[in-house]
């Protein structure tokens, strides 16, 4: 049973397989004008049958009225023989008038026998006389419905160029919303302002140093200053201008130092 079950599924999944490529394969174009072209081979094939049953009639038909023709001849030498007789026998020739009332005989069972014929071929000739209207009907049926698989093919061309041209529009939409140029463009803009960002960043990192220098150059004419105005103190110049107070940075003064050299000073 597992074995059948696991075959039953390998044949039911390789059957899908199978109609998925056939679906995937088929062109509604090319198979619709398979379609019109079996169908035209339908009704050539059925016009020959039909062809062939009115051959058949007409046959038939002909045979009939030659039928008909021999009665009708066949009755006229029997009405000949019949007449040929009487003047026989009006003339007492009893011999020649039997000898044409037999051909009379003759005659008329030959006529007899064709109008037989004729009458046995009667009901033939009107069953395939219905036979062949049915046909001709059928035949007529089949062209109107062929030009209407035409029509309807033209159609559903024309659909399924419109659905493709569609679906075609549809992927390619689809394509643009994947690879959206917009998205590109911000992702440059987004590059652009990060490195406008760090050119930004270098700049004030720059003008951050450059400050500093200047800084550290007051600085030194600062102190290139009090080293001039001390040098100027010790060989006796003028005397300096005002010197800040508090502890002066990196030097170890302090006020009560300065108030040291006032008391110094005074007593001088």
């Amino acid at each position: 049973m597992s074995k059948q079950s696991i075959f039953g599924r390998m044949s039911q999944l390789i059957r899908a397989n199978v109609n998925q490529m056939l679906d995937r394969a088929e062109d509604p174009e090319k198979m619709l004008d398979q379609m019109v072209r079996d169908f035209t081979n339908n009704i050539r094939e059925a016009e020959e049958a039909v062809a062939q049953t009115i051959g058949n009639l007409r046959m038939m038909e002909d045979d009939y009225k030659e039928d008909l023709e021999t009665a009708r001849s066949w009755g006229q030498k029997a009405l000949a023989a019949s007449r040929k007789s009487d003047e026989f026998r009006t003339e007492g020739n009893q011999e020649n008038a039997a000898k044409f009332d037999n051909l009379a005989k003759v005659a008329i069972q030959r006529q007899i026998d064709a109008e037989s014929s004729a009458k046995g071929a009667e009901p033939t000739i009107q069953s395939q006389r219905e036979i062949v209207e049915r046909l001709r009907t059928g035949l007529e049926q089949m062209k109107t419905k062929r030009q209407q698989l035409i029509s309807k093919r033209d159609e559903l061309v024309a659909r399924s160029k419109a659905a493709h041209a569609q679906s075609q529009v549809h992927d390619a939409v689809k394509a643009i919303d994947i690879m959206d140029p917009t998205s590109e463009v911000g992702r440059f803009e987004e590059k652009i302002r990060r490195e406008e960002a760090r050119v930004r960043g270098q700049n004030e990192l720059a003008a951050s140093s450059l400050d500093g220098q200047f800084e550290l150059l007051e600085d030194l004419g600062e102190q290139a200053e009090i080293e001039a105005r001390l040098a100027a103190l010790k060989s006796g110049g003028s005397t300096p201008a005002a010197i800040g107070t508090g502890n002066e940075s990196g030097t170890g003064v302090t006020e009560s130092d300065f108030a040291s050299l006032e008391t110094e000073s005074d007593k001088a």
